[in-house]
């Protein structure tokens, strides 16, 4: 069972992260160690050749990430993002973007997530990611 819910998340999106509430980001989905967030399209998240940005589905990559964190542990603030890697794979098209996220590595300090994004009508996904959260020790697991 998740330990955090979507609409938990997307309070906290609301009250503490107000850019990913301005971009249109939202949690969709979210059950322990998984969360799917979506964002919607505005114009201005393409580059010059009508592609999507990749600042912008990193931006995606790591809330999609941080919301599978919280999942797994609850709400912890000073849950914070210590590697991140991504690999664009195919052009996305100009439409709203949507993130699956699940956890790969549960450990006391270190919580390792990957996550995969897809852009509206492609069945492939346009990119993936992977990433390391660290958390603060006084988190029991």
């Amino acid at each position: 069972m998740s330990k955090t819910t979507a609409d938990d998340f997307n309070a906290i999106i609301a009250r503490e992260l107000p850019w990913a509430s301005d971009v249109g980001m939202s949690c969709v989905d979210m059950n322990f160690g998984k969360a799917v967030l979506i964002i919607k399209f505005k114009e201005n998240m393409l580059r010059p050749g009508g592609t999507i940005s990749g600042p912008t589905m990193m931006a995606l990559a790591d809330a999609t990430m941080y919301a599978v964190v919280l999942s797994a542990i609850g709400i912890v603030k000073l849950a914070v993002t210590t590697n991140f890697n991504i690999n664009f794979l195919s052009r996305p098209r100009a439409g709203d973007m949507k993130a699956n996220g699940s956890l790969l590595k549960l450990g006391k300090r270190l919580i390792v997530i990957e996550t995969k994004i897809f852009s509206a009508g492609q069945d492939a996904p346009v990119a993936h990611a992977t990433g390391t959260y660290s958390v603060p020790p006084v988190v029991a697991r």
